[in-house]
């Protein structure tokens, strides 16, 4: 690996052109316009391609989030002054890290900050799609309640059942984390193994194969990326080898889940039920999805919290200052480089 590569590319003098694709906290975009020369998004409306490719020949950084596709093509028109992309947010699968590097173009993200919100709400739907939540709040809501009864709104229980884990990252470890304390049976698949003392911590056990691992649960959830090897790798095969009445939670990307195949195993009664917080085709969802009584749909809240927003904006100015300085900034992604 070349070690220029580790080096910014140069000082900024004066303040950094700064490009924000969409409206970020306030104290957050207030911070950005004392310290850079800012240009902010306050209308939240989504870049175009053809914006997103005017911004990036206009700016020292640009500041998108995960909704925003950087391309290979579009880095390539990027213009000469563009030195670093500080992406707000952890994932960068959506910037097409080998070009950036191709163009000695720094990539940043805010890694963690988003770890404990994320677990928490995946929480919510391994506890809610097992109790039929979403079925009971819309009974509820429809005036269609008749009261308590023996046998009405049956789940089931949680303690004792099997929690697989697919991506043992810090998402997957903070879900396995709070899984415990409600009595889960945890199992894992990750690339590597954790070390010992971390699976005892988590009362996890690594399962090599994850088909294995998918067969075996009573609830899964996915913590992956999204790579060339894990889209769509929930398949229909995979699907199939989840147990009757299992349930599927998918708080990472949407484009993890074959859509149709999920569909299919619903409507079938295959699986009883699933909690999904991304799609394939946000902010698009399936009308069959929106139908199904026992699919809880949330519209990518993972990440939604005022604390995890304003602590992912400052992290996104500590790369900028760090960068602008002429120095290596403390999030840099390192896969980047090549």
């Amino acid at each position: 690996m070349d070690q220029d590569n580790h080096a910014p590319r140069r000082r900024i003098e004066g303040k950094a052109r700064i490009i924000v694709t969409r409206h970020l906290m306030p104290d957050v975009e207030a911070r950005m316009k004392e310290l850079f020369d800012a240009r902010l998004n306050r209308e939240d409306e989504p870049f175009s391609r053809d914006e997103l490719a005017a911004a990036m020949r206009d700016c020292d950084v640009f500041v998108p989030t995960v909704t925003d596709r950087i391309d290979a093509k579009l880095i390539e028109q990027a213009g000469d002054g563009l030195g670093l992309i500080a992406n707000f947010g952890a994932g960068t699968d959506h910037i097409d890290l080998a070009a950036a590097a191709k163009r000695k173009i720094i990539i940043t993200n805010t890694p963690g900050v988003f770890t404990d919100d994320t677990a928490d709400l995946a929480m919510a739907l391994i506890i809610g799609v097992p109790r039929r939540i979403r079925e009971g709040v819309s009974l509820v809501r429809r005036g269609e309640w008749t009261g308590w009864a023996p046998s009405g709104m049956l789940g089931r229980q949680l303690g004792g059942k099997m929690l697989g884990i697919v991506g043992m990252g810090r998402i997957g470890q903070a879900v396995a984390h709070r899984a415990k304390a409600f009595g889960l049976e945890i199992a894992y698949h990750n690339r590597k193994r954790l070390p010992r003392a971390l699976e005892s911590m988590f009362g996890a056990r690594y399962v090599e194969n994850v088909d294995d691992l998918i067969a075996a649960s009573d609830v899964l959830t996915l913590h992956c990326p999204s790579t060339e090897k894990t889209i769509g790798f929930m398949d229909k095969r995979r699907i199939a080898l989840m147990q009757p009445g299992a349930s599927l939670i998918n708080t990472a990307r949407g484009d993890l889940i074959d859509q149709e195949a999920l569909i299919a195993a619903l409507e079938s009664g295959k699986l009883a039920g699933a909690g999904l917080d991304v799609y394939p085709d946000e902010p698009n969802v399936d009308g069959r999805l929106l139908a199904h009584p026992n699919v809880m749909t949330l519209p990518h809240i993972g990440s939604a919290t005022a604390e995890g927003r304003s602590a992912s904006g400052e992290r996104v100015i500590a790369n900028i200052r760090f960068w602008a300085d002429g120095h290596r900034p403390p999030d840099q992604v390192l896969d980047a480089l090549v």
